[in-house]
Order: structure tokens, then sequence, then C-alpha cells
């Protein structure tokens, strides 16, 4: 039990020296002017969803409801950073959760139509019935790894830079983020992005009843975020393509508990090799798992060199690049997918069961 705990509490201090290097990182790269931003077509109403997706897990474990209404209507879709707004939507979800300890948080989706001087944008209130914020309080909330006051970081943690970054993307996607509190009742949280030009966008009047169908026939690229964790044994031959020996170690340990055979390659060029001998032979592998930074061949010109070779195999990549522009560099290299590091355990298994059964595109 001593060493169980151990391990919990090593795992719980991970994920949050995580959550604290992503969050400096994010804010050096948006103080720097060097945050990316990409402005392309997507359904708010999806991203929305992806929200309350991730976040009703964390809720219920405080015995809290997690509720999302619509102003309805509200545009089919929008001109926006989709990631950037799931990551402002999940900050302020996230922070409303951990400052409830009864009662319900809520998600408020709307949309205000262009008027003079004000272009189109989608809003989003977020209500809780938390500890609330006095008005000292409130003055200190937006500023860099600052918290309401040193009692707050003590009891609840964090850095104080998830409101700021949340202000500083809503700012780069055209809108703000501001905030309404009162002491032991609550706080509203109010975001707003630009949704670019709205003329001619189908406004959907029952968003719940969309997304329904949406789901039913929602075809897409699959991300990470879609895997969910098998329920039997793996029983597949896997190529795993890493220099990094303890990652080497960590992925291999993880597939194999779970009934995978593993084999290893320590560089791109050794991968191609294993690969394409494999297949050749007529005993290929399920999945090659394909780290995209290597020493000698890349994973890049790896995938590159083995679709050149009528190689059809499932390729994942496994990067820690997680900008759009990073996945879609992947997917152009050859890959049918990517996954993020740091390793996820439920997600890994769950991405190899997918596409160590199905063939590749």
């Amino acid at each position: 039990e001593d060493r169980t705990n151990a391990v919990k509490t090593i795992r719980r201090n991970g994920v949050h020296l995580l959550k604290v290097s992503n969050e400096i990182r994010d804010t050096s790269k948006i103080e720097s002017g060097k945050l990316e931003i990409e402005r392309i077509v997507c359904s708010p109403i999806k991203v929305v969803d992806d929200v309350r997706l991730l976040m009703r897990g964390r809720a219920a474990e405080k015995g809290l409801a997690l509720e999302i209404e619509y102003v309805a209507p509200v545009p089919e879709t929008v001109r926006t950073d989709p990631t950037r707004l799931r990551q402002i939507l999940i900050n302020l979800v996230g922070n409303a959760i951990k400052f409830t300890d009864c009662g319900k948080v809520m998600l408020l989706v709307g949309f205000q139509a262009e008027e003079e001087h004000h272009p189109p944008m989608m809003s989003f209130e977020v209500r809780d019935t938390g500890i609330g914020m006095t008005g000292e309080q409130l003055g200190k909330l937006f500023q860099p790894f600052s918290q309401a006051d040193s009692s707050t970081t003590r009891r609840f943690g964090g850095t104080g830079l998830g409101l700021v970054i949340c202000r500083r993307l809503a700012e780069k996607l055209g809108g703000n983020v501001s905030v309404e509190s009162t002491p032991g009742v609550g706080s509203f949280f109010f975001a707003t992005i630009s949704t670019g030009p709205t003329d001619g966008v189908k406004m959907i009047e029952h968003p719940e009843q969309f997304l329904s169908a949406k789901r039913k026939k929602r075809t897409k690229t699959p991300s990470e975020s879609d895997y969910h964790p098998p329920a039997d044994r793996l029983d597949c031959r896997i190529l795993l393509a890493e220099d990094s020996p303890d990652i080497q170690r960590l992925i291999g340990v993880i597939l194999t508990k779970a009934g995978a055979k593993v084999d290893f390659a320590e560089n791109g060029q050794v991968a191609y090799e294993k690969a394409m001998e494999a297949h050749q032979a007529g005993d290929p592998f399920d999945l090659v798992l394909m780290d995209m930074q290597m020493p000698v061949l890349d994973g890049y010109d790896a995938v590159r060199n083995l679709r050149d070779r009528q190689y059809d195999g499932s390729i994942v990549a496994l990067t820690a690049h997680a900008m759009p522009a990073d996945c879609q560099k992947c997917l152009d290299a050859g890959c049918n997918s990517y996954f993020t590091k740091p390793i996820n355990r439920d997600k890994l298994l769950a991405m190899v069961a997918k596409f160590s059964r199905q063939p590749t595109a």
C-alpha cells in the first residue's frame, strides 16, 4: 500500500508539473509573439461538446452537475482556431470546477450578431456556485503568477497563469475574457471570440439535435481525443521506432502487458528496414509507431520512404510537437494518425487497438 501511494504521489505531481510547464510555455510564446494561431472553419457546437466530454468526469468526482445551455440560434460554423478555443473553455470550466465544492457549473453558449462597429461574436459564459471573489481579489486575477490570494494557492494549487492565458488567447481570437464574482455566491466568467464573416452560414436553432445527428455520421481523421480504452487484451505485433531508451522501455512495458508483441527500432533507417523486411516476408507488423524526431533517418523521411515503396500498413506518428501544423505534417508524410507525447497509457492502448485492426486509407 505504501508503494502504491508513493507511485500515485509521483504520478499526481508529474501531471501537475506537466501542466505548469505547458502554461509557462504558452505564456512565453504569447509574450514573445510566437504563439501560432490558425483560423479554420470549425463547429463551435462540436468544440463545446468536446469540452463537456473532457470535463464531465472531473465534475462528477466532486459531485457537481456540469450543464451546457445554448441561447439559440448559433452559427453552424465559425472561422477560428478550434484548439485554442477549446483550451480557453477547458481552462474556464476547469477553474469553475476547482473552486466549487457543491452545486453546479454551467456553460452558456450564445451568438452576438454583427452590429455597427462590432463584428459577429460567439459568447461563452461559465457560471459556478463556488467560493467567489472580492473586488480586491478580482484585481489580481489576470496578472501572471497571481491568484486571488495566498490561501487560494495553498488550498487549490495552480500557477496563476491559466486565466492570463485565457484572456490573451481570446484577444488573439478577436475577443476577450472578463469576470464578475460575489464572495460565497459564485463567479461568472465571460469569454468572446470573433466568428469571422457569417454571411451564408446556417444558423442552428436546436444545437443538441444538430449535435446528435452529427455524431451518427461524423467521419474525420482520428486524433488521440477520439480513442477509448479497449475492452479486450491486444493481440497484435507492433514495431516501435523510438531512439530514447526510456520511452522505448515505457511504451514497450505498456504494450507488452496489454498482450501485444513489440519489436524495436532505434532510428528511422532501422525502422524502415524492419518494416519492409516484414512486409516482403508476408508477415507485416499490425502497426508501426514512428517517433518523428530520430537520428540517422527521421520519422518523416522513414514514413515517406515506406509509402514510396507501396507499404500499406498502419503507421501512427509519435511526436512531442502538438501544434496543428506539426500534426498535419505527420499526416502529409503518410501517417494514418498521430499521438502526442507525453504518453497517456489508456489513450495509447486505445489508439493501438484501433489501428491494429483497421486497413490504412
